[in-house]
């Protein structure tokens, strides 16, 4: 009788270990770096990560969902030819959101990107939603603007786009700056399967109105993007695959051009490297 009870405990337990809804993924990537942006020494990089995705779906249709990760190693970031250095090797928590008819609630404390401009303090809780053609989303920042020295406590952000034939038109705004509200509003248009020029306005605290106009096209493996503003900047971007290979350069009016190239090998496997006007390299 105790062999029984024992069995059947185990299996009881393992019953629950293979309802639950998880999933492991993992990432390596190592390589060669040169005179970085904050790192002007020669190197070599390695790290590892590992992601725990875990969700589960009530009987009302509500799905609840979160992740933990961690990662080790030395890290190199590819695209702003950064060395962000070692990895902490702790283990953090993504964000808990629970997601249903009624929309998708995120709880990520200083982790939601800011509505308006993600180079703003993050927030707390989030909302989003869709009501036919229009979506929308809210960003809370949780802490008291008067605990805090920074001039840009951004206690909330909101975020509306409607979409209609080829029209795009999206619009965000961000409150608690002690300098004002900014706000941003943006119209596209897809002219053709191949072809979207856009328009935008962005109106920060304190400062002029910036104005982009922009076009962006697609035709045979070549892709081609570019705007310009109202204070005389623009941008060029320039894409090519052949073979296999994904080929992009990127320019601005300042001449900080970057280039880079990737392969895809196979299994989630890719080689890639890239070079910048500041000599910055990594492959």
């Amino acid at each position: 009788m105790k062999k029984l009870l024992l069995a059947s405990t185990a299996l009881v337990a393992s019953a629950g270990i293979a309802a639950a809804d998880i999933t492991l993924t993992g990432s390596a990537a190592a390589g060669f770096y040169s005179n970085l942006d904050n790192d002007t020494e020669d190197g070599v990089y390695s790290n590892a990560g590992v992601v725990a995705t875990m969700s589960t779906t009530t009987a009302g249709g509500v799905t609840f969902s979160t992740s933990v990760d961690v990662a080790a190693g030395e890290e190199v970031d590819t695209g702003d030819f950064e060395n962000d250095g070692p990895a902490d090797g702790t283990f953090s928590l993504g964000a808990v959101s629970a997601t249903g008819a009624f929309g998708t609630l995120t709880f990520d404390s200083d982790g939601i990107d800011n509505l308006y401009d993600d180079d703003r303090n993050g927030g707390d809780v989030s909302y989003s939603t869709t009501i036919g053609a229009i979506s929308v989303a809210a960003v809370l920042n949780t802490d008291d603007s008067s605990e805090t020295t920074t001039s840009t406590t951004d206690d909330m952000s909101v975020s509306a786009s409607f979409t209609t034939g080829g029209i795009t038109i999206s619009g965000a705004a961000s409150s608690g700056d002690a300098a004002g509200t900014g706000t941003s509003l943006k119209v596209s248009y897809a002219v053709s399967d191949t072809v979207t020029i856009s328009a935008d306005t962005d109106n920060a605290p304190s400062e002029a109105s910036l104005n982009t106009i922009g076009f962006a096209t697609s035709i045979n493996g070549i892709t081609l993007s570019a705007d310009a503003s109202s204070d005389d900047t623009w941008d060029l971007d320039l894409g090519y695959s052949l073979s296999g290979v994904d080929l992009t350069y990127s320019t601005t009016d300042a001449n900080a051009w970057d280039a880079h190239a990737s392969m895809g090998l196979g299994s989630g496997a890719t080689v890639h490297a890239g070079v910048n006007h500041e000599s910055s390299a990594y492959a």
